[in-house]
């Protein structure tokens, strides 16, 4: 081997190493950078007619399971839709309070039945009259401030989905940035690596807001899906993806009702964003916070009619009056009852009529018997209307053999798509038992679903670290070797160099 091979096969060397070294530091220092998969070196020998001159130094490249590292971003996706879905519920929960524990409408409506079997015991009491309106009131109010907490929750959901759609827009741009430098160094032969990690960065962030799948092309370009399959632009015009905000009412809906749908290019895409964060707001803007307005809609209604039904308009809205059912759809009279529903104003002015009713009732064969109200001069100790209300009003039946009208739970909200995930309850108390335990349970199953995400994605994750992550030893140990292979190489230059000397010295 003449000197100036061995020179070429040391030097090339030294370059390897050094290359190795770098690559090494910059594995150490992105150790801690979530998603970052570890970048190795390539190399190749290199001869001239079958003799050794050394070794070639190749792009990096990463060693990364693709299949896993889709895995665990679909399970982000997961995750980031439960926590937001988990934060609007357990707000709900904090305003519908606990079960039996005198804050939910059970409880209350409860204290407003004992309330009128008090006054039962003496009808002309003017202190247990105001008493009952007075229960009737925290009922009333309670309903308005859970409907309150569902707008709010809406709102906040669209304020959600517009801010997602931005940050959507910005990861597309992003990545197809990334990708025009991947497709260009891709051509030039360079490394791709650090590139690779920056875009996969972006992916992840996305797949927080939107579950997506990508596809890697062999020139290096990524094409970007929803989860069902429609495309996302990651080249061309800018912000692909385009709503409007919105103020959000009890008798909003999507679409058509007062709520922008989700464009691409003009296209409503709004069904096809499933997962993360903007998939879990467009559910609960468009399904999960409607239907339970419409649940307290029909509570409300509910509560109204049958105390109206008796001879006594004690719910009604400002004006005093109550909505009337048989629409179409069923709720078209009363979407949005529960935001107003308060005592009748003439009631609190006169709460002596809790004793003596409201109206007076025909009577039906298939609804409530006749009454006819107690008149000013009437007896003191009237008792019939406060029976009615304890007997039938908060009964199961409308009057002896007659059942109440039935409480709708499908068919419900403005456009009568909406549905309560519970039969037909009989009494207003099964009516409020099965509102709030339904929604408890949705909100305790919820995080429930929550916590064993959470533990899949880190056993997911950790899997994943383990194969493509940083391992500090084995770095370490990588380091050692290169630089026990600098120290041969430097030490075949040295002897180069002193056998260059030699032969300089000779020749002179």
């Amino acid at each position: 081997m003449s000197l100036d091979a061995a020179l070429s096969i040391a030097s090339s060397g030294l370059a390897n190493v050094s290359a190795q070294l770098a690559l090494v530091s910059h594995n150490v220092a992105n150790a801690g950078t979530p998603g970052y998969a570890a970048e190795t070196g390539t190399q190749s020998a290199r001869d001239a007619g079958g003799v050794g001159m050394g070794v070639a130094t190749g792009p990096a490249i990463r060693l990364i399971d693709t299949q896993l590292q889709a895995t665990v971003q679909a399970q982000s996706a997961t995750v980031a839709s439960l926590t937001t879905r988990q934060g609007a519920l357990q707000a709900i929960d904090a305003v519908q309070g606990t079960p039996g524990q005198g804050q939910d409408l059970a409880s209350l409506l409860g204290a407003l039945g004992n309330q009128f079997s008090t006054l039962l015991n003496d009808p002309s009491n003017p202190t247990q009259q105001s008493a009952v309106v007075t229960a009737a009131g925290t009922l009333s109010g309670q309903i308005n401030a859970l409907s309150a907490a569902y707008t709010t929750q809406r709102q906040a959901a669209q304020d959600g989905i517009v801010s997602g759609i931005a940050t959507v827009n910005t990861a597309l741009a992003t990545i197809g940035s990334l990708s025009d430098q991947i497709m260009a160094a891709k051509a030039a032969g360079t490394s791709t690596a650090d590139l690779e990690n920056q875009r996969d960065a972006q992916v992840a962030s996305l797949a927080q807001t939107l579950d997506v799948k990508t596809l890697v092309q062999p020139n290096g370009d990524m094409i970007v899906t929803t989860a069902s399959g429609t495309t996302l632009p990651t080249h061309g015009p800018a912000d692909p993806l385009a709503t409007a905000a919105a103020n959000v009412q009890p008798g909003s809906y999507y679409p058509g009702g007062g709520i922008q749908a989700v464009t691409l290019g003009g296209v409503d895409v709004t069904t096809a964003l499933t997962g993360g964060q903007l998939g879990a707001n467009l559910t609960l803007r468009d399904a999960t916070l409607p239907a339970d307005q419409a649940q307290l809609d029909e509570f409300s209604q509910n509560l109204a009619s049958r105390f109206a039904a008796q001879g006594l308009s004690l719910f009604t809205d400002a004006a005093g009056a109550v909505p009337a059912g048989g629409g179409t759809p069923v709720q078209a009279g009363y979407v949005g009852f529960a935001a107003v529903i308060q005592v009748n104003p003439a009631v609190t002015a006169s709460p002596s009529l809790v004793r003596d009713g409201t109206t007076a009732i025909a009577g039906s064969a298939t609804g409530a018997s006749a009454f006819t109200p107690n008149p000013p001069s009437g007896p003191a100790g009237f008792s019939t209307l406060i029976s009615r209300i304890l007997t039938y009003a908060l009964g199961a039946d409308a009057q002896a053999g007659v059942a109440q009208p039935a409480s709708h739970t499908t068919g419900l909200g403005a456009t009568g798509t909406l549905s309560a995930p519970y039969a037909p309850p009989a009494t207003l108390g099964d009516i409020a038992t099965a509102l709030v335990g339904a929604q408890a349970a949705d909100s305790a199953t919820t995080t429930s679903q929550l916590a064993t995400a959470q533990a899949t994605q880190t056993t997911l994750q950790g899997k994943l670290t383990s194969q493509s992550g940083v391992n500090m030893d084995t770095e370490m140990s990588t380091m050692i070797a290169l630089q026990n292979a600098y120290g041969a190489n430097a030490k075949v230059m040295a002897a180069v160099q002193a056998m260059f000397t030699q032969l300089l010295g000779s020749i002179q």
